[in-house]
């Protein structure tokens, strides 16, 4: 395998080096073989060449296997110029993969209740799947921007579909819910918006090819307030660019953190692995940052590009046991105060030693594994 480094800004170097210990770990105890390259991106890359991301690191992207990504942006570059901005990187890494379909999972991890603030009852047992289009709609539609009518400022941005983009997506949508539990659940604006009626019929007209899924739309602000009233009777959800970019941070609250969001972004050829969470600027070079996300990013890699599930549940088991251990970085301590931790059974630990604690389970586990298959 040949995998692009992108540490990006803020804490991505923190995270990618967990990211790496654990395929490092992989590579020792399991006979994973893989190659690495590394390049600058977003605001590293605007530091050093001028521009987020470069035409030589957009050409090792696509003669790579899979992309793994830090995060990108800061308050740093809040002032260059909007097409120069670290986040137009991301957008142009994207169109030129042609990852179309962002997969971003919600599983909910039972040792974690307190840190999250909804009710237990209603996080137990939530395992949900947001799939979200991303390489179309409205972060990418023409025209755009801010210009000057009838003496006043006007920004406009420009939100569309075509059929191709929504069938492909939602045929992504709907091999996952029939692996999963078999309920797909579209999420549209068709009561507004023309580009929404043609996600909808689209989407529905898909529908007669998998008769084993379940198929039900929901408007989107609904949606909003379902997966934080009932996120369990969501199984996978597909939507929009704009629309899965905002659920699937709320969803975080269902795990506790952004910190714990991973997600595989695919397509017809290359792959990207990133975290779900931002750059943290503030808690950069502390070693505060959550490592889990990008953990499981690994996960998703090892699942989807490798083709190795067995190594994916191996590092999520990995996870969950340093997570029931009482293993908490900052963000997932529980919010009753750090002089309760103790008796809740919990130790704060730094980026590195979490991924420490992972990897040491997951070699367990592999070894584990290992015995029993001789």
């Amino acid at each position: 395998m040949k995998l692009l480094v992108l540490d990006g800004d803020g804490i991505g170097p923190e995270v990618i080096a967990e990211g790496l210990r654990i395929l490092e770990l992989s590579r020792r105890h399991a006979g994973v073989h893989f190659e690495l390259d590394y390049g600058d991106f977003g605001g590293a890359s605007i530091d050093r060449s001028g521009v987020p991301v470069t035409d030589s690191v957009l050409r090792l992207a696509k003669a790579s296997d899979a992309v793994l990504l830090g995060a990108v942006g800061g308050p740093k570059w809040d002032h260059v110029d909007h097409d120069l901005r670290p986040e137009k990187g991301l957008l142009r890494l994207r169109a030129e993969l042609e990852v179309f379909a962002n997969l971003r999972p919600a599983t909910f991890f039972s040792s974690l209740s307190q840190s999250s603030p909804l009710r237990p009852e209603l996080t137990s047992d939530v395992d949900l799947l947001i799939i979200r289009e991303l390489v179309s709609g409205i972060y990418f539609g023409e025209p755009r921007g801010i210009d000057t009518s009838n003496g006043q400022r006007r920004g406009y941005n420009t939100l569309e579909y075509n059929e191709d983009s929504i069938r492909r997506v939602a045929r992504v949508a709907f091999e996952a819910a029939k692996k999963r539990d078999g309920r797909l659940t579209s999420v549209d604006k068709a009561n507004v918006l023309e580009v929404m009626r043609l996600w909808r019929e689209v989407v529905t007209e898909l529908s007669p090819e998998y008769p084993e899924v379940e198929l039900e739309h929901i408007y989107v602000d609904n949606c909003a307030m379902q997966l934080v009233t009932n996120p369990r009777q969501y199984d996978v959800l597909v939507t929009g660019n704009m629309f899965g970019d905002i659920l699937s941070d709320a969803a975080a609250a269902l795990t506790g953190s952004l910190g714990m969001l991973p997600s595989a972004s695919l397509g017809d050829g290359g792959a990207i692995y990133e975290p779900v969470h931002g750059s943290a600027p503030d808690i950069a070079g502390r070693g505060e940052a959550n490592p889990l996300a990008m953990i499981l990013s690994v996960a998703m890699l090892f699942e989807h590009t490798l083709g190795r599930k067995d190594l994916a549940r191996a590092l999520e088991g990995a996870v969950d046991e340093a997570l029931s251990q009482g293993l908490r970085t900052a963000d997932i301590v529980s919010p009753s105060g750090s002089s309760d931790t103790a008796a809740l059974g919990e130790r704060l630990v730094s980026c590195s030693e979490m991924g420490e604690a992972v990897g040491e389970r997951f070699v367990c586990l592999l070894t584990a594994t290992t015995a029993d298959e001789s």
